[in-house]
């Protein structure tokens, strides 16, 4: 019994909440990738947003993508929930800005995808399928093109930060 509960303690840490923390965004690289300075006197981080996948920059709707994240985010406090850090050191995070989930709005709005992962639809499969049946943002374009899709055929686009 003794062993059950060492185990549950060692694997608590493991399972605890994301940390969070409060920020301005001070650049908005693409449609899912932003810096946000944590407070005064700390170097901005590098944020993916987790849980959906926004068209790369040189892929239609890349721009808009990145204009609808631009436009959620400007100017505001947003709370930052970090789940995890990629490969790259970027935090995956989740944001809200006045108690919206800034990614239920941009997948939502037409302007992500949710993120797919060993047959899971993902977090916002629900909004995503909501914009395909009234054909919002990307979604208006039958052809339109995962971004993991487009990486595999063209690469990544250069986006310089």
């Amino acid at each position: 019994m003794w062993q059950k509960i060492l185990c549950i303690g060692l694997l608590f840490p493991l399972c605890a909440h994301a940390r969070v923390w409060l920020g301005e965004v001070t650049h908005v690289s693409d449609g899912d990738t932003l810096w946000i300075k944590p407070g005064r006197g700390v170097a901005p981080r590098k944020v993916r947003l987790l849980g959906l996948d926004a068209p790369e920059l040189c892929q239609a709707g890349g721009m808009a993508a990145r204009a609808a994240l631009q436009a959620l985010v400007a100017k505001q406090p947003v709370q930052v929930s970090v789940d995890f850090q990629d490969s790259y050191g970027r935090d995956l995070a989740r944001l809200q800005v006045d108690g919206r989930d800034v990614g239920a709005t941009l997948v939502g709005a037409g302007h992500a995808w949710s993120s797919r992962w060993r047959g899971s639809a993902g977090p916002y499969a629900v909004q995503e399928a909501s914009a395909k049946a009234a054909g919002l943002g990307l979604f208006a374009d039958p052809a339109a093109e995962l971004p993991r899709d487009f990486r595999k055929r063209h690469g990544p686009c250069q986006t310089g930060r």
